[in-house]
């Protein structure tokens, strides 16, 4: 993985604007850049890590699509001394353990993102998720530290953001009826925000705290606006996280699928109808003039968006079946 101080620009460019978009729940568009940033990469020459695709399998909670980015990235980290990966990476699995209800797990993960110093991105997601975990772990001693750390951060941005996404943390390690004021604060400054992932995630948080208090009533007003969203984004593990909860208030959520379809790029398109021909990915790399490991990268986000685990399947799963021509 070549040094982030020497890429071009414009991948980590695109890159960052797709973790824009995760936030705001739109994975569509993100999955759109996603595909944008390994075109630009591989015409340019660099070898950015995967920590777009990374974030947004995480975000959208598969967890097979994940754990193989999650592994490449820490793998490529540890042969070049990124500490930026090793944030990014435990990040995403903390992320993704949170949303699949594995809160040893995710606790776990986000304890080594958080090793580092606060000046390397995605350390503050990091904090985050690590007293989420640690709430739901029962163990909140272990998240004191981490929201104070987190404190500081959002405190001294002043966002609404920030400021929703502290009292939200906050709630989940204060007892009594303050919980419940610091769960509406939070809600209050998400909704002024774009970041509607956070904001569906702290109705899940306030609807978690509401059942457990025995106000099912009030709860699944709030698990089912969670769910909703959460569904409509395609953020799978969390919105199947709500509908259990939901399930326990005595509400009957039906599981769907998600709204968010991702269609296939044209490259996707053409690289799938290849392949589905039969033809290996050093065949399509060289009709295509891209490397073979750039093929297996849209291979996989190919898998992902079809919803397939093997390349027979692909004649059944695309859209558009006529192959006469492998660019057709």
């Amino acid at each position: 993985m070549r040094d982030l101080g020497v890429l071009p620009l414009l991948p980590i460019a695109l890159s960052t604007r797709s973790a824009v978009h995760v936030c705001a729940g739109e994975l569509h568009e993100a999955a759109q850049l996603n595909d944008e940033v390994g075109r630009v990469t591989e015409l340019l020459g660099g070898q950015l890590g995967p920590y777009a695709s990374l974030n947004f399998a995480a975000t959208r909670g598969r967890e097979g699509d994940a754990l193989d980015l999650i592994e490449t990235a820490i793998s490529d980290s540890r042969a070049h001394g990124q500490g930026l990966a090793v944030v990014i990476s435990n990040y995403a699995g903390a992320l993704l353990y949170n949303g699949l209800g594995r809160y040893e797990q995710a606790l776990s993960a986000a304890e080594r993102a958080t090793v580092l110093p606060e000046d390397l991105g995605g350390n503050t997601w990091a904090l985050a998720e690590l007293v989420e975990a640690a709430h739901h772990s029962r163990q909140p001693e272990r998240g004191a530290e981490a929201l104070s750390r987190l404190s500081r951060i959002t405190e001294a941005a002043g966002t609404d953001w920030g400021l929703g996404l502290q009292a939200a943390m906050t709630a989940l390690l204060t007892d009594g009826d303050a919980a419940e004021a610091l769960y509406r604060e939070a809600i209050g400054r998400l909704a002024q925000t774009r970041i509607r992932l956070a904001l569906a995630r702290a109705h899940l948080l306030y609807g978690e705290w509401l059942r457990r208090r025995k106000r099912r009533i009030d709860a699944r007003e709030h698990l089912r606006t969670a769910f909703e969203m959460l569904s409509a984004m395609g953020v799978e593990g969390f919105a199947e996280r709500a509908r259990r909860e939901l399930a326990a208030t005595g509400e009957t959520a039906r599981k769907r699928v998600m709204e968010t379809h991702l269609e296939l790029t044209a490259q996707e398109r053409q690289i799938a109808r290849q392949a589905a021909d039969g033809r290996t990915n050093p065949e399509i790399g060289a009709e295509l003039f891209i490397s073979a490991r750039t093929v297996e990268w849209h291979m996989r986000k190919v898998f992902t968006k079809l919803d397939i685990t093997s390349r027979r399947q692909l004649r059944d799963a695309l859209p558009h079946p006529g192959r006469s021509t492998a660019s057709a």
